[in-house]
């Protein structure tokens, strides 16, 4: 097949799926290319584009592409059709919101053309329901229903949530996880000197970070302890969430550290907090569970499809008492019972969040969308 993929910004748990899908069909003979965002997304972003290039037979196509609609819009759209038809693309895979608008707007007008897949990553589905923006978001999402062939949801909650306020299709579809390469399964050990908990991700007040500040401040109060955290990571709330620390006085016992590679991160720490408000599927749980890191979470998204048997040990969202409760207990329970339980969950993922396995579910999806569509191109998975 010669695949493109399609979404705005090379950042986040949505770049990570692409680079590993993308990179796992380019491994299995496939011709695949990329198009998305030209404008800067960090140096470590920036460097992982170029690598995955390398292995990119379609190459990497980058225009500007804005979050929200804009006057721009339509030479981004015609950039991106040029490119397919240059290409010969048998399938447009997009991700993410503005992703899936590029992708699946030509399937509006044309019953031919490449296969339209989508993988929403949460964006417009996580909006709040009943809020305009949701209700304006729902209805371009039930309008472009019509030109999808094939939907690759990366959790179930976020299928149901698609039914519950989109629609129930009765297209291709298929729940694919989010997939681990084997050398992220092997255990991380903490430094010497590591912190009691760390935080990875964006600095955004939906993930729930200014929570976590504020229980680990009441933590300090309350027993005359000094426990540390690291924060790690990059966000437009990082001067809000610093200025927070500065005022809980706790400046020398939280320290922020820029983004880095998951595994680097995870041996600054004893325990990951996920303290989130919403989330769709994120991939640094599904990381930090598969590296037998200790973990504290929100029950929120797709997460308990992380912890599977061991999702009743997640704690509410906005839930600071709950949160300060396991943070308390993680200080206090011995370090061989944490490594057990994190042991037992590591299992969990090895068993069902494989890169192999969600390639497999993603290619089997494009087939089936095409013969469904009676595509004349043979569209039977390369085999590795």
């Amino acid at each position: 097949m010669r695949i493109v993929h399609v979404f705005r910004a090379p950042i986040g748990g949505l770049f990570r799926h692409v680079i590993d899908l993308a990179g796992e069909q380019a491994k299995r003979g496939h011709d695949v290319g990329v198009f998305c965002d030209s404008t800067f997304a960090g140096d470590r972003n920036e460097y992982l584009l170029a690598k995955l290039s390398e292995s990119l037979s379609l190459g990497v196509r980058r225009v500007e592409i804005r979050r929200n609609p804009n006057w721009r819009e339509p030479y981004a759209l015609k950039a991106m059709a040029n490119y397919v038809r240059n290409v010969e693309a048998d399938v447009l895979h997009g991700h993410g919101s503005k992703g899936g608008v590029y992708a699946r707007l030509g399937g509006l007008v044309s019953a031919t053309g490449p296969i339209r897949a989508y993988t929403p990553h949460g964006g417009s589905l996580n909006y709040r329901p009943g809020s305009p923006l949701h209700r304006l978001y729902m209805g371009v999402e039930r309008l472009l229903e019509r030109g999808t062939d094939a939907f690759l949801f990366e959790s179930q909650y976020i299928a149901d949530r698609y039914e519950q306020f989109v629609c129930k299709t009765n297209r291709t579809s298929a729940i694919v996880l989010n997939g681990l390469h084997p050398h992220e399964m092997e255990p991380v050990t903490p430094e010497a000197n590591a912190a009691d908990f760390l935080y990875i991700g964006e600095f955004r007040f939906a993930k729930g970070v200014d929570n976590l500040i504020e229980a680990f401040a009441q933590l300090k109060r309350r027993d005359g302890r000094a426990p540390t955290l690291v924060l790690v990571g990059q966000g437009p709330d990082e001067v809000a969430l610093r200025q927070q620390v500065t005022d809980e006085g706790l400046a020398e016992t939280v320290s922020f550290r820029k983004p880095m590679a998951a595994r680097d991160a995870f041996t600054l720490a004893r325990t990951m907090i996920v303290p989130s408000r919403a989330e769709s599927m994120p991939y640094v749980v599904i990381e930090a569970a598969g590296a037998s890191m200790p973990l504290i979470s929100t029950d929120v998204g797709g997460i308990p499809e992380i912890f599977g048997t061991e999702a009743g040990r997640l704690i509410p969202p906005d839930d600071v008492p709950a949160l300060i409760s396991a943070m308390d207990a993680a200080l206090q329970v011995p370090t061989a019972a944490r490594r057990e339980q994190a042991f037992r969950l590591a299992a969990y993922i090895r068993a069902h969040f494989c890169v192999t396995k969600m390639t497999d579910r993603v290619l089997e999806a494009y087939s089936i969308a095409a013969q469904r569509r009676a595509v004349p191109r043979s569209f039977a998975p390369v085999q590795t």
